[in-house]
């Protein structure tokens, strides 16, 4: 059963999810230089329907096969606020020296069905960019949304979660993304079959 209420049209569909190993998941994304436009609009609604669908937190555009500067979000922070909506072009600030902390905590990736290894993240994480009409958005969280800012942000860069662990975390994130990946799948066509999608 899909968990979360979401609002996207009738139109909307879902989209395949690229998983680690194809090609778009692995090269820097394309700035997005036309807005308010109908595809971009489309484009937001599928990938929120195919985040929902997926139980995701966040999802990139390159990981539905778009190479665009672009991800959408829900997803709750610490202090118990739920963050929902799209960014454009974002660009991360990076925390001084002085206060960057580092947090070793659970992260999964759609586009690694099935794995969730701990990944070192700051604590708190800033991102600006734009919304789909070209209106300038500056996103802050801490917790689970912090990280969903840098895993997304990441993901437009061309780089995954994997990219960041060591060798042999990477390993087992794969041997479980192997193990797990067929039941995943099948859970999200269950949930797709469900909304007639």
């Amino acid at each position: 059963m899909v968990s979360r209420p979401f609002d996207v049209s009738e139109r909307a569909v879902v989209r395949a999810i690229t998983v680690t190993g194809d090609d778009i998941l692995h090269r820097p994304c394309r700035e997005v230089t036309e807005f308010g436009t109908t595809e971009l609009a489309e484009l937001i609604e599928d990938m929120v329907l195919t985040m929902h669908v997926a139980d995701g937190a966040g999802l990139a555009a390159n990981q539905v096969g778009v190479s665009l500067r672009l991800f959408v979000y829900d997803c709750w922070d610490d202090d118990g606020v739920h963050h929902t909506g799209h960014l454009v072009n974002p660009v991360l600030d990076e925390p001084a020296p002085a206060d960057r902390r580092l947090v070793d905590d659970a992260e999964g990736c759609l586009s690694v069905p099935g794995a969730t290894v701990d990944v070192p993240r700051t604590d708190h994480a800033v991102a600006r960019g734009f919304d789909q009409y070209g209106e300038p958005v500056v996103v802050a969280g801490n917790g689970q949304f912090g990280r969903c800012l840098q895993h997304e942000t990441d993901h437009l860069d061309g780089r995954l979660y994997l990219d960041r662990l060591s060798r042999r975390d990477r390993r087992e994130a794969l041997r479980q993304m192997a193990d797990r990946r067929e039941h995943v799948f099948a859970l999200r066509a269950a949930r797709a079959a469900e909304l007639g999608r």
